[in-house]
């Protein structure tokens, strides 16, 4: 197989139809050549045989004296369209220009290859086609209401002697263009242009053929987008020879200009201001030059906002073609003329203002008897204000009670005065303020304290809603024009203005009331003199040298002024030198005594000495404070912290104020030992598994004592990290007793704590594991035996710590894991042996029989 490449010169299949006048445009390319990409063109014509050269791309000269008048005239020209492709254009196209017309290229390739000129044969037809308007209609200039119909027609015929088809297309003229409306098409089909596909689904424009060559444009429900010249533009297509459709020729003629009268619905009043119970009237009025028989549907609409759409607004009331008005009470719609309506609105009110819009319909009859809808529009929407009316009246506050002290009553009258155009739908209510009076300029927000709804319900406010709950400030309506308040017991905060509001509610149609006017009344101002409370409190002690052992005695003297009835509350403190681990901040609360003489046991924590502390009132003004077998660590200052109450409302205390008194020192003195606390361990680093002993060691210093004179508190504490930056943990604890506390432990490994002799401790971690690293160390508590025989307790000890170090043995975290799988292994390969073993002895054994074989000797050559 061998393939070829060579240049092709095309140009369409013939013949080509054209009209006489016509201009004629003959492509002509040129593809798979060699060279420059811009190629040539000569183009020659021939009746017969010879040609005769018309124009050329390259050679100016190449004109024959024929063609020269018409190629300078510009008849006859070449247009090129790209590169490798050019049209010979031919104006006014002529019976005589009928022929073969040949389009050639001059080579530019390498090798000559393929074809280099290609011919076509146009045939040049007479002008059959004639297009003009309707006969019967006597005007171009159509006048017509919105939503009317109206139709136009247009002839066109053919007598082409080729068989040709047409193309009838209507359009309008939009501004300086022409827009189509709708087309029947050279193929039989209908196209409507572009916006005109929703109006031709609907029927609402349509294109039909009648007799003598007619075609009818129908167009109903006629708007202002309709109206314009209307023309009729036919083209005249012919198949050819490759199938497809060429259009040979087009003529138009305009057939009328239509005017469409718009339809405008507007009110005939702007922006409406009416008085509250008064009526408001509304004109709708229709605006058409329509003179034939109509009906109009008018609805009216009444919307808050201008932008409502008609889906968003109210529906007033309506009218339809047939004069039949929706029920309304007190809304009416009337017909006042042919283009007319009325909409009367009586007893108005606040709620009517807003925006109202009416929307009107115009229905024609049909031949049949029904009705049909031609427009419909939307008035632009009118403003109406209704104006409330306002009572007159005035607002009085007065005070008909009020405190000369703390906790006397208080009680204010609001009153309504010089009640002036009032209805009965008009109902009174009242809201309570309260603003801190300030001295000099100074400006408070006020606060509300209560109000009153439409209906007289009670709404608290912020601002003592506990109180005005539990009955302690009371809000009353006396009479209709007298309100109230009480505060039962005025404090001090309740000094300061107070005012009232008085609001006028209306009652609407709907029964629904509506707040129409506030008055605001003149403050009134409640305040009385006080003194400041002043409360004098003197700690005495009764016994000013006592020992260990023996019974603390003081007595707390309370004196005070400007307090009613007073009454006193006291609490005992104790400030413990720092070295205390009970109380970190240095002050102990230990026993209260409230203001009903009911005692309570504070931060008080020693347990074997549950009564050893005691409160008691001696008199109204006096109290005692007594602790029994005083020990060394109860030394501090011990003060008497008293409060003041005085009788609030309700029967309830309310506090006046707090007093400290002067402090009363317990020292004791005494030259017993002195006592140190270390912690030692022979192994601080250990491997996991195994124990580890660390040792609390006490030793002391001065006077010696024997053993049985002296008896510890040990506890063992551990802070998980290597720096004390972490909240230490209790281990263990073992107290003079012998009694041994341990802590809930979450790891495996386990703890024992014992004393192997008078001075040291042993706690034992067995089993350890690697959370049981960190710090660790003991505090001692030591009891000494007095001579008296009573143990005392000295300030705790605390001893420094040491670092405990877990490490993980590696051999023998790995022994047992290796002499396990060794072990296994080897029992593994033995079974393995035996199941071998018996397979071939038994399983796979075969008996093979062996053929016997035949004894012969050679024999000698010699016998062969």
């Amino acid at each position: 197989l061998a393939f070829c490449r060579g240049r092709i010169v095309r140009v369409p299949k013939g013949p080509l139809i054209r009209v006489v006048g016509t201009e004629v445009a003959i492509p002509c390319s040129v593809s798979d050549y060699d060279g420059p990409s811009e190629q040539n063109f000569d183009w020659e014509f021939s009746r017969d045989t010879d040609f005769v050269r018309i124009v050329s791309t390259w050679d100016s000269t190449f004109t024959s004296e024929e063609y020269q008048k018409r190629v300078g005239r510009g008849d006859i020209k070449l247009r090129r369209s790209s590169n490798d492709a050019v049209e010979l254009v031919i104006r006014n196209i002529q019976p005589a220009d009928q022929g073969r017309y040949k389009c050639s290229t001059p080579s530019t390739d390498a090798t000559v290859q393929g074809n280099y000129d290609a011919e076509v044969q146009v045939k040049v037809i007479s002008d059959g086609l004639s297009v003009s308007g309707s006969k019967a209609r006597s005007s171009t200039s159509l006048r017509l209401s919105e939503g009317d119909s109206f139709k136009l027609r247009c002839s066109a015929i053919t007598t082409s002697p080729e068989h040709t088809h047409l193309h009838v297309t209507w359009q309008i003229k939009s501004g300086s263009s022409w827009q189509d409306i709708l087309s029947l098409t050279h193929e039989g089909k209908f196209q409507p242009g572009p916006g005109y596909e929703e109006r031709y689904r609907s029927g609402d424009i349509r294109l039909d053929t009648g007799a003598n060559d007619t075609y009818r444009l129908s167009v109903s429900q006629a708007s202002s987008a309709d109206g314009g010249a209307y023309r009729c533009l036919v083209s005249e297509w012919v198949r050819g020879v490759d199938g497809s459709w060429q259009k040979i020729q087009e003529k138009s003629v305009e057939i009328a200009t239509v005017s469409i009268q718009r339809t405008d619905v507007v009110i005939s009043t702007s922006n409406v201001s009416v008085t509250e119970r008064d009526s408001l009237d509304l004109t709708c009025n229709i605006t058409t030059d329509r003179s034939g028989i109509f009906q109009a549907e008018v609805m009216w609409y009444f919307s808050a906002s201008p932008d409502d759409t008609l889906s968003d607004a109210q529906l007033l009331l309506s009218m339809d073609h047939d004069s039949v008005v929706s029920d309304s009470t007190l809304i009416s719609l009337s017909h006042v003329d042919r283009n007319s309506y009325r909409l009367l609105v009586r007893d108005v009110d606040v709620e009517d203002s807003g925006y109202y819009f009416c929307e009107a319909a115009i229905w024609v009859p049909l031949h049949n008897g029904s009705w049909h809808k031609v427009v419909e529009r939307t008035s632009a929407p009118v403003s109406v204000v209704v104006t409330a009316l306002e009572p007159d009246y005035d607002v009085f506050l007065n005070a008909s009670k009020t405190p000369k002290f703390s906790d006397d009553p208080t009680e204010l009258s609001c009153r309504i005065t010089n009640v002036q155009d009032t209805e009965a739908n008009i109902r009174f209510t009242v809201s309570w303020y309260y603003r801190q009076h300030l001295p000099g300029d100074d400006v408070v927000a006020e606060e509300l304290l209560a109000s009153m709804d439409a209906d007289w319900t009670l709404l608290p406010g912020d601002r003592g809603r506990e109180r005005i709950q539990n009955g302690e400030i009371i809000f009353s309506k006396k009479s209709a024009d007298t309100f109230s308040l009480r505060i039962q017991w005025t404090s001090e905060s309740d000094r300061g203005d107070y005012f009232c509001v008085i609001s006028a509610w209306s009652r609407h149609r709907n029964n629904s009331w509506v707040k129409s006017k506030d008055v605001t009344s003149a403050s009134v101002h409640i305040f009385w003199a006080t003194q400041d409370y002043t409360l004098t409190v003197e700690a005495v002690k009764l016994k000013p040298f006592f020992v260990a052992g023996h019974t603390f005695e003081m007595t707390c003297k309370v004196s005070s002024k400007n307090i009613k009835t007073p009454r006193y509350s006291v609490l005992i403190t104790a400030e413990k030198p720092f070295t205390d681990q009970s109380s970190p901040n240095g002050t102990t609360r230990i026993i209260s005594l409230n203001q009903d003489s009911v005692v309570r046991l504070e931060d008080w924590t020693d347990q074997t000495r549950v009564d050893g502390v005691v409160l008691e009132k001696v008199q109204e003004n006096e109290f005692r404070y007594r602790m029994y077998q005083t020990q060394i660590s109860d030394a501090g200052l011990y003060r008497c912290v008293v409060t003041a109450w005085s009788p609030g409302g309700g029967g309830m205390w309310r506090e006046a104020v707090n007093g400290l008194s002067n402090p009363i020192q317990i020292d004791f003195q005494t030259s017993g030992p002195v006592f140190n606390v270390s912690v030692h361990s022979d192994s601080p680093t250990i491997y996991q598994g195994e124990v580890a002993d660390l040792l609390c060691i006490v030793t002391t210093e001065g006077m010696p004592l024997e053993p049985d004179d002296m008896s510890f508190d040990v506890s063992w504490f551990a802070v998980r990290s290597f720096a004390l930056d972490r909240e230490p943990i209790l281990l263990a604890s073992l107290d003079r007793r012998g009694i041994v506390t341990q802590s809930r432990r979450n790891g495996s490994s386990d703890l024992s704590l014992e004393r192997i002799s008078p001075l040291e401790f042993r706690l034992r971690v067995h089993g350890c594991e690697d959370h049981d690293f960190g710090n660790h160390y003991c505090v001692v508590t030591p009891w000494v035996r007095s001579a008296t025989g009573v143990w005392q307790r000295e300030p705790d000890i605390k001893a420094k710590p040491i670092f405990l170090s877990v490490k993980m043995d590696v051999l023998n975290a790995f022994k047992y894991p290796l002499l396990i799988g060794i072990g296994l292994a080897t029992v593994t390969g033995l079974l393995s042996c035996l199941i071998g073993y018996c397979s071939s002895r038994w399983c796979c054994k075969k008996e093979v029989q062996e053929t016997r074989r035949e004894r012969r000797r050679l024999m000698s050559m010699e016998m062969d």
